[in-house]
C-alpha cells in the first residue's frame, strides 16, 4: 500500500515523499510542525475524539530510509498518534516492468528500520495478499484489525490530486483522514479534494530516495546515514541491488521467523 493509484492501476511509493525514523517520537528537539499552507485549503488538526489513533503508511520500502521515518515520526508527534502502522506494498501493476525486491526482503527491512521505536510496526496485510493491491483493500483489511480507530494515511502530498483516481475513492474518504507530508514551504493546489478530508504537514526536508539508495549500492557507493544502520547491513548480508543475485532469492529460515513474529 502506497501512496498512489488509479482506478486502473495501483498506489505509487510513498517513498520518494518514499513516504521519508530514526528520530525517536518522543524527540522534542525539533520544533513541532506546522499546517502547511495549500492554495486553497488548510486544514486545522482535529480535537482528539478518545479513540485509539493509528496511522498508516504504505510504501514499496525498497529500501526504507531516513526520510520515510521522519516524515513517521514527526505525523505521529504533531498528531499525537498512538501507533504508526508501515504496510510494505504487495503487486503493483505500474512497476510490473520494473524489478522490485522480494516482498520479504522488503518487509524485514522495515521491521529492522522502525524496531527502535516503539510507536512503529509493520504489517504483512500488502505482501500477504494475493493479486493487485489498492489502498481501499488495505484500509478495509487494517479496519478489520483496528476496529474502533481513526485512521490516518500518511502519504506523500503531491500525491493527494490522484486520489479522486483511485480505486473506490469516495469509500476512501470516510475510512481515513489523509495527511499529505510535505517539504517546508512547497505549496499544492488541491482543487476537488474534500477539505476535511485532508491535512498538508511539512516535515524536515531530506533529499534521501530509495531509488538513489538502490543505484548507490549498485555503484559500490556507501548508503551508511541515508538508510538505518541495520538496514544497512542487511542489504550487505543478502547482497540486495548488486545485480549479481536473483531478485526472488529466499531469506534464511532465521529470518523468515522474524518476519512472522513481527506480523
Amino acid at each position: 500500500m502506497s501512496g498512489a493509484e488509479s482506478a486502473g492501476d495501483t498506489r505509487q511509493s510513498t517513498c520518494g515523499s518514499e513516504p521519508r525514523h530514526t528520530a525517536d517520537s518522543s524527540d522534542l528537539s525539533q520544533p513541532t510542525p506546522r499546517a502547511a499552507v495549500a492554495e486553497n485549503v488548510r486544514v486545522p488538526v482535529k480535537p482528539h475524539s478518545g479513540r485509539t489513533r493509528i496511522g498508516i503508511m504504505g510504501g514499496t520500502f525498497d529500501p526504507i530510509h531516513h526520510g520515510h521515518l521522519v516524515a513517521a515520526s514527526e505525523v505521529q508527534h504533531t498528531f499525537g498518534l498512538d501507533e504508526v502502522v508501515f504496510v510494505p506494498t504487495g503487486r503493483q501493476p505500474f512497476k510490473r516492468d520494473q524489478k522490485v525486491t522480494l516482498p520479504e526482503h522488503r518487509y524485514l527491512m522495515t521491521v529492522i528500520a522502525t524496531a527502535s521505536n516503539s510507536r512503529f510496526s509493520v504489517s504483512r496485510v500488502d505482501i500477504e495478499r494475493e493479486g493487485t493491491t489498492y489502498t481501499i483493500d488495505t484500509l478495509r483489511d487494517l479496519r478489520r484489525v483496528y476496529p474502533d480507530a481513526e485512521f490516518y494515511f500518511i502519504t506523500g502530498a503531491d500525491v493527494l490530486p490522484d486520489i479522486l483516481r483511485w480505486k473506490d475513492s469516495d469509500e476512501l474518504w470516510g475510512m481515513a483522514h489523509f495527511i499529505g507530508v510535505t517539504r517546508p514551504g512547497h505549496r499544492l493546489a488541491t482543487t476537488g479534494l474534500p477539505p476535511e478530508g485532508i491535512t498538508l504537514l511539512e516535515v524536515p526536508a531530506m533529499a534521501i530516495s530509495s531509488t538513489d539508495c538502490r543505484k548507490r549500492v549498485a555503484a559500490g557507493a556507501p548508503i551508511w546515514y541515508l538508510v538505518p544502520d541495520g538496514v544497512v547491513q542487511y542489504i550487505a548480508k543478502y547482497r540486495l541491488y548488486r545485480g549479481d543475485m536473483p531478485i526472488s532469492q529466499e531469506v534464511s529460515n532465521g529470518a523468515s521467523r522474524v518476519g512472522k513474529e513481527q506480523g
